[in-house]
């Protein structure tokens, strides 16, 4: 694991820079990252300290910080870290910013514990095939009532099936391989895994309370397509409200590009 890992931490390093700069002037991701943070908003007070997992660049972190709360932003890739510093500097974050490398594998390691949330986007827990080992360290960082907000892959994403028309079948049902799929970036591999939400809930068992689920860009483009809000303006306007819709409910909530699962810590 720690192999693959290096890997990772690597390919994230070298991305850095690209990856702000998708980022930018980007409608769809925009869109995905408000709803992310309206759901968490919908259990978590103004004010509350926050464990981020796989913080990145520190895009969520700077964003839930001027909505006033606190981060520990936390990620394996030091160069992703170091953009993480730049921004928390220049927009004089640091009272309400803090920065640690580390693994959420290694959850014992973490400093100023305990939070009452830990927080995750867009799939960074996707890159093991089993979240249990996570979830059994979360005591160790999570405050009792605190609550867990994982943003992961499902794999149902009815926008990368549709790519069976176009002659795409790999690209199509790339996420129901039993072992994972293969993916490279800045010419390095590793693999990625999809959760159903069913699974994680069978991880978590019965100290966590699930709260909610729900469904990301159920219908819209997958977080890789920029340019497809931009083109088709309307109909992206007309999916969206769709997807606000469909996003709460059975088997919708599950299926997307990726999916919201918010639980509460209960220990007994």
């Amino acid at each position: 694991m720690m192999n693959d890992f290096n890997t990772i931490a690597e390919a994230f390093s070298r991305t850095a820079e690209k990856y702000d700069a998708f980022a930018e002037d980007h409608p769809n991701q925009t869109r995905m990252r408000n709803r992310v943070y309206a759901h968490l908003e919908r259990f978590l007070p103004n004010g509350s300290r926050i464990l981020e997992l796989n913080a990145g660049t520190g895009t969520d972190a700077v964003e839930l910080a001027r909505r006033g709360y606190r981060i520990h932003a936390t990620d394996i890739a030091p160069g992703m870290l170091a953009r993480l510093h730049d921004k928390e500097t220049q927009l004089h974050l640091e009272n309400r910013i803090t920065v640690q490398q580390c693994s959420f594998t290694e959850l014992n390691q973490i400093q100023s514990a305990p939070f009452d949330a830990v927080f995750s986007n867009l799939g960074g827990l996707n890159c093991i095939p089993d979240l249990s080992p996570v979830v059994a360290q979360l005591p160790k960082v999570l405050r009792p009532n605190g609550i867990v907000t994982w943003v992961l892959m499902p794999p149902v994403c009815l926008w990368e099936m549709a790519e069976i028309f176009r002659g795409h079948p790999r690209l199509a049902f790339r996420r129901f391989s039993k072992d994972g799929t293969r993916a490279h970036l800045e010419g390095l591999y590793f693999t990625v895994y999809y959760f159903t939400p069913e699974k994680v809930l069978h991880w978590f068992e019965d100290e966590y309370d699930c709260l909610s689920i729900e469904g990301l860009s159920v219908l819209t483009p997958t977080a890789e397509s920029k340019n497809f809000a931009k083109r088709y303006p309307r109909l992206y306007r007309t999916m969206s409200w769709l997807d606000d819709r469909l996003a709460f409910r059975r088997p919708w909530r599950g299926w997307g590009d990726f999916f919201i699962i918010t639980l509460r810590y209960r220990p007994t």
